[in-house]
């Protein structure tokens, strides 16, 4: 079966390693993809592409030789090279005839329900109107507290939020090895991954370049998030010869990371288990743990045990069993002074406990995700 080749949906995400060459953004190379996306177009296939490249295009312009380390400075140089990027694209892919947009995000964009669901149609408009999708974290006003961080996990939220068919992760390194290919020269290429266990995890150790952040690591992350969601993912090489082409005629590049075979999480729990950055931990007892995980309850005061951080209602949690072990995640009825205050009591208690009551779950099953 031709998973990849029937894909109609494709998010593509370009690393730095490949945009950059000697210093400088590698036009020859954006002129080969702009080519490929207009045989992909003719084939019936969609794409959107997720870029890196500002900072590295930046520093090029700016002659520096190594990333800022002050989070203005690295958001100066953002805006410098975001200029230059984006034009390079324009021009490349006008040769193709194909218009192009940018669609800067932040994490905070796609936190926010309903901010997420303008850019899904914003997405889904600019691709049924023929435009190529250029989306870039937007590097020159987000902070730590908002950012994404790395453009793999961006390209795997993108490929969710548009419901694509395919997430195709190019970098300079030809798929998932055994071990580190630059380390150890006797490393093997693994060509199909089936499941994203602790076993192919502990091949990829985080890393970064000198122009790019991640590694490995979030890409076997990102993997993670759209098998989630039923979208196989391929790491390989951005720079092997007509790769798009061959792939959607069936030729076998790179690793392919299966999803998980089964139903498709539904979009808003997808979102709440790998969008959201959890605020906090509900530490719960076994009780609450099989009533969740085996009977799909809701999670009621009365399980709970600990609660971590300081997050307000409607926000984001880990809900973890007694040994620090991640169960499942949800969307909060209470804020944590409110939870530590219920704690251990039965709901029917909540209204004398604080006065009022919302309603009896802290986390409605409609509101929670078992991992």
């Amino acid at each position: 079966m031709n998973i990849i080749g029937n894909g109609r949906r494709w998010v593509i995400k370009l690393g730095s390693g490949i945009l950059v060459r000697h210093a400088e953004l590698d036009q020859e190379f954006l002129a080969e993809l702009a080519a490929q996306i207009k045989e992909l177009r003719s084939a019936g296939r969609q794409a959107v592409i997720v870029t890196s490249g500002a900072i590295a295009t930046g520093l090029a312009l700016l002659k520096l030789e190594k990333r800022p380390r002050s989070i203005a400075k690295k958001q100066a140089v953002a805006a410098v090279g975001q200029i230059a990027l984006m034009h390079a694209y324009r021009a490349a892919f006008a040769r193709q005839g194909l218009p192009v947009a940018q669609m800067l995000l932040t994490h905070e964009d796609l936190a926010h329900r309903k901010r997420f669901l303008n850019a899904r149609r914003t997405l889904q408009a600019l691709t049924a109107m023929g435009v190529i999708p250029l989306v870039n974290e937007n590097d020159t006003v987000a902070s730590e507290e908002i950012r994404v961080g790395d453009n793999d996990n961006l390209a795997a939220m993108v490929a969710c939020l548009w419901e694509a068919d395919l997430l195709l992760l190019l970098s300079d390194i030809d798929g998932l090895y055994t071990a580190d290919p630059h380390r150890h020269p006797g490393a093997q290429l693994i060509p199909v991954v089936h499941a994203l266990d602790e076993h192919i995890e502990a091949y990829a150790a985080p890393s970064a370049g000198p122009t790019g952040v991640g590694g490995m690591h979030t890409k076997l992350e990102a993997a993670r998030r759209a098998a989630e969601f039923q979208i196989p993912t391929i790491i390989a090489q951005g720079r092997e010869n007509k790769l798009l082409s061959r792939l959607w005629q069936g030729e076998r590049l790179g690793t392919v990371i299966l999803p998980l075979g089964g139903e498709r999480l539904p979009a808003r729990k997808h979102w709440i288990a790998y969008t959201l950055k959890p605020q906090g931990t509900l530490q719960v007892d076994g009780g609450a743990c099989r009533a969740i995980v085996q009977q799909g309850k809701s999670l009621l005061p009365s399980g709970i045990i600990n609660v971590e951080g300081n997050f307000d209602l409607g926000e984001a949690v880990v809900i973890a069993d007694e040994q620090g072990k991640a169960l499942a995640r949800g969307l909060v009825g209470y804020s944590a002074r409110e939870i530590t205050r219920i704690e251990g009591h039965r709901s029917g208690e909540i209204e004398r406990i604080l006065g009022y009551r919302y309603q009896d779950e802290v986390i409605h099953r409609d509101d929670l995700v078992i991992l």
